[in-house]
């Protein structure tokens, strides 16, 4: 593990980071989702793929990464950029796990591989809006701490300038994004997935021209026990 320090806006943000296969020409960028870190996309995918070079980055405010308040996505972006141009690594390809798909795409790889990705809005359920209308109500009578309560479990063991930033990060649609994306793009899905449902899928599918779109078994973190599907698959492909 190593850590890059990135000056951005006035701030600097030490970022986590660990290399494999480190002799290879070209490399992958795998992007962790909310509430997780690097370590899970090195679980996964660390023993496929040697025939490129592994980069598996903590996001700020996760792992061993740090930040400095409240960002957006268009933030981690730029910031995820920076790192790159420091690193001076311009990656082959992308692997973005649910809000990870999200920066991933915005990053406008060349290829893309999509797991789960987070990027669509969903209609919230009765109970969720019923819930989000009680906090509002009650928000005014309580401390700060209160939030933990409401809170999805996505900020379990988070500070408050992390759910600030979920809070930020939640409700970006980015339908205009996937519909103007040029990248080859990879979809993965898992097919009982309730973070991300299918249809997020089906409709991301949709909008990038030309995309594939592979459901697989299993839940969000499908990817754990389908890594080598995911490899095989795009190693079919010729890419």
């Amino acid at each position: 593990m190593a850590k890059k320090e990135i000056l951005f806006q006035n701030s600097t943000y030490a970022l986590s980071y660990e290399l494999l296969n480190q002799n290879q020409p070209q490399t992958i960028l795998f992007l962790h989702g909310w509430g997780s870190n690097k370590e899970i996309m090195k679980q996964a995918f660390g023993k496929i793929f040697p025939s490129y070079q592994h980069l598996y980055l903590d996001l700020p405010g996760f792992g061993h990464s740090s930040i400095n308040g409240v960002i957006d996505t268009a933030t981690y972006v730029q910031i995820v950029q920076a790192f790159l141009d420091a690193l001076h690594v311009k990656p082959a390809m992308i692997f973005g796990h649910s809000y990870g798909g999200k920066v991933a795409t915005l990053l406008k790889p060349e290829m893309l591989v999509l797991l789960s990705s987070a990027g669509i809005v969903a209609p919230k359920s009765l109970k969720v809006r019923t819930k989000i209308a009680l906090f509002k109500m009650l928000k005014p009578f309580f401390p700060k701490s209160f939030y933990r309560f409401f809170a999805t479990k996505d900020v379990d063991g988070m500070s408050q300038t992390m759910y600030e930033v979920l809070k930020c990060v939640v409700n970006e649609d980015l339908s205009e994004a996937f519909l103007t994306c040029k990248a080859k793009t990879f979809i993965f899905w898992g097919k009982e997935d309730r973070a991300t449902p299918l249809k997020s899928g089906e409709k991301i599918h949709a909008l990038i021209q030309g995309s594939h779109f592979y459901p697989q078994e299993g839940d969000h973190f499908f990817f754990l026990k389908q890594a080598k599907i995911v490899e095989k698959t795009l190693l079919e492909s010729g890419f």
